[in-house]
């Protein structure tokens, strides 16, 4: 039951880290429901945040030590992979923004908020929120623990349904309401899913996913 190999006890544990990821997702909405921004808002997404983060990298880490990470590394271990990597994110988001600019895509949910609520405060906020802290907790949901609970075995048709799958959970939880979106948004997932089996180190999902979060937010 304590075990990553334990089916009742990984969905158990599943289910008790995407309610987490919910609070702090929450957390983010009544922020900006509220223009201006509240500052009790904002402690409460900070201490949420912060809570669930850290529970977050406290349970991949004690689980990791069920696992035989000989082939891990460092995700700078490979420095050209990771600029290639980088330029990669960064381009097809440019490439994303054109289409948007042009009419082609329409424009993602927070943008329209934002562009409704425009404030130096508010775009602040989403830098980090929607930049930083949530993609961050994302790529632990559904990369670091939906590999060590669903997709464990050493197959090419594992790692398939294991890219697959993420990309698929990326989109959802990103949630937008015109399909082009949720597929651009299900690469990208499926982009981090697959630099997570390659280096076989969870910080290099996170750092494309901060990296696409970023840029989608310089890009508003």
């Amino acid at each position: 039951m304590n075990t990553p190999a334990s089916r009742e006890g990984n969905l158990f544990r599943y289910i008790v880290y995407f309610i987490g990821y919910l609070m702090a997702a929450g957390t983010v909405k009544l922020v900006t429901i509220n223009s201006p921004i509240r500052i009790w808002d904002l402690i409460l997404f900070a201490l949420i945040s912060l809570m669930v983060l850290l529970f977050f990298i406290y349970r991949f880490n004690r689980e990791q030590r069920f696992f035989d990470r000989s082939l891990s590394g460092s995700w700078l271990a490979n420095f050209g992979m990771t600029i290639g990597l980088t330029l990669v994110v960064t381009m097809l988001r440019i490439v994303v923004s054109w289409l948007q600019a042009y009419g082609k895509v329409k424009l993602y949910g927070f943008q329209t908020m934002y562009l409704r609520h425009e404030s130096v405060a508010m775009y602040w906020f989403l830098v980090v929120a929607l930049g930083i802290v949530l993609p961050i907790l994302q790529e632990f949901l559904i990369t670091g623990f939906l590999f060590n609970y669903a997709f464990r075995h050493n197959t090419m048709l594992t790692a398939i349904l294991g890219i697959a799958t993420s990309g698929i959970l990326f989109s959802a939880l990103n949630w937008q309401t015109t399909v082009p979106l949720l597929v651009i948004n299900a690469i990208f997932g499926a982009l981090f899913a697959w630099s997570y089996l390659y280096t076989q180190t969870l910080w290099m999902p996170i750092y494309l996913a901060v990296v696409n979060g970023i840029i989608l937010m310089v890009m508003i």
